[in-house]
This record gives structure tokens, C-alpha cells and sequence, in this order.
């Protein structure tokens, strides 16, 4: 599932992340890996806050769509 549909401080692990080449760079360069986790923070109108690696991290929500828990 996608983590949009996480629940609010749950942490999860990375099963895989979609989207195009560049979109898969990027969310490599923030520590987002098939099998780290993440937790969902919050989640406000396009915006999504994210905590990997002990950084909180703003993403949107097309872009947190890609990732999958």
C-alpha cells in the first residue's frame, strides 16, 4: 500500500518505490531504500511530512504515493 495510507506514527518498512528514474534518486538521496523505514508524521492538503533516519522530511503527496509499505 501506498504511504498515504499509513497510519500516523506507525513506522513501516519500504517495500518499493515507484515513479520515474529522478523521483527514485531523490527519495534515495533522503535515506528512502527498499527496506528502511519511515514514519508517517502528518499529512496536510498536498503535503505529507515524512521521518527517515532521524530527519522529518516535506514531500508531496504524488511523491509519497510512489513509495509502498
Amino acid at each position: 500500500m501506498p504511504l498515504t495510507l499509513a497510519q500516523t506514527g506507525q513506522i513501516n518498512a519500504v517495500k518499493r518505490i515507484g515513479g520515474k528514474e529522478e523521483v527514485r534518486r531523490f527519495l534515495n538521496s533522503l535515506g528512502l531504500v527498499e527496506g528502511s523505514e519511515v514514519m508517517l508524521v502528518s499529512q496536510n492538503q498536498g503535503n505529507v511530512i515524512i521521518k527517515v533516519k532521524e530527519s522529518r522530511v516535506a514531500i508531496s503527496r504524488e511523491m509519497a504515493n510512489k513509495i509502498m509499505i
